[in-house]
């Protein structure tokens, strides 16, 4: 795949340079960054109703996550065991440049996220030409599998991982004494935000990669299967990268679903290694 991406075709079948690759290439980034600074742009002209409403939005109290889990465990009959305490915190700017720099932070994380499928497809426009025609039958929905699985990622991170996070890290207390007091920056808070989100929107992207390795014959089904035990240590580790809170609630809800998502990626491999084989059946028949 690697050396096919350099033994491409131009539009009028001629073959290709390396610089003609990198001019390719350098408009497939200058679009995708047009993409990305429209959506940062947008969002700059909104940030204040942005800022209140979605990047503050894990930080109150009325935040749709608190309410429905709360819901939820009143409908199970559990109290208020899912309901989290209220956080009383009050984010702090102490640079004269940290609002301004923030609100340029948050337009382009988000324009970024927002122009992530375009971003995508610019990329599998720049290997297309490389793929072979059985190759690129097995692209098929590829944008749409792995913008879902990044946006479902993202949204976990902001509607479960971020707010447990938050709730434990702003109501945890050392000493009994209340000498302390957790007055959080502006940057440090979109620090955590920003990681938590495309932390977890890459790391819900296990599947798509394990069809893609299989695909290219780095790993089986067999390797994952039997590799289960190890993976079960890497997603925790990276359970706790992810998550900038140490207390175990937060990490085992990030360890859950990337675990269930690795036996997922062991299905998903299943089936790309069964229409590699039939695709070798056929070429050989």
């Amino acid at each position: 795949m690697a050396l096919s991406l350099l033994n491409r075709t131009g539009p009028e079948g001629e073959e290709m340079t390396f610089v003609d690759h990198l001019e390719a290439l350098r408009w497939h980034v200058v679009r995708s960054l047009l993409a990305v600074m429209f959506f940062a742009i947008f969002i700059f002209i909104k940030m204040d109703w942005v800022f209140e409403r979605v990047i503050a939005g894990p930080l109150q109290n009325d935040f749709i996550s608190y309410l429905l889990l709360c819901r939820f465990s009143h409908f199970l009959h559990l109290g208020d065991i899912l309901c989290m305490p209220a956080i009383n915190v009050k984010l702090q700017a102490i640079e004269f440049s940290s609002q301004f720099m923030s609100s340029i932070t948050i337009s382009f994380v988000g324009g970024f996220i927002a122009a992530f499928p375009y971003i995508f497809w610019e990329f599998w426009r720049f290997i297309k030409p490389a793929l072979k025609p059985s190759e690129l039958k097995s692209t098929n929905g590829s944008i749409f599998f792995v913008s879902f699985f990044f946006f479902t990622g993202a949204a976990f991170g902001y509607f479960l991982l971020g707010p447990f996070t938050f709730n434990f890290l702003s109501n945890y207390s050392l000493g009994t004494s209340h000498l302390l007091e957790t007055r959080p920056t502006l940057n440090d808070y979109l620090e955590n935000l920003v990681n938590i989100i495309i932390g977890c929107g890459l790391a819900f992207e296990l599947p798509v990669l394990a069809y893609v390795l299989t695909k290219i014959g780095l790993v089986t089904p067999q390797i994952l299967a039997s590799s289960r035990k190890y993976a079960i240590v890497v997603i925790l580790v990276l359970a706790a990268v992810i998550t900038p809170s140490p207390d175990w609630s937060s990490q085992m809800l990030v360890f859950v679903p990337l675990f269930l998502l690795y036996q997922l990626s062991i299905v998903v491999s299943k089936r790309a290694y069964k229409e590699m084989i039939k695709h070798d059946n056929e070429e050989w028949s």
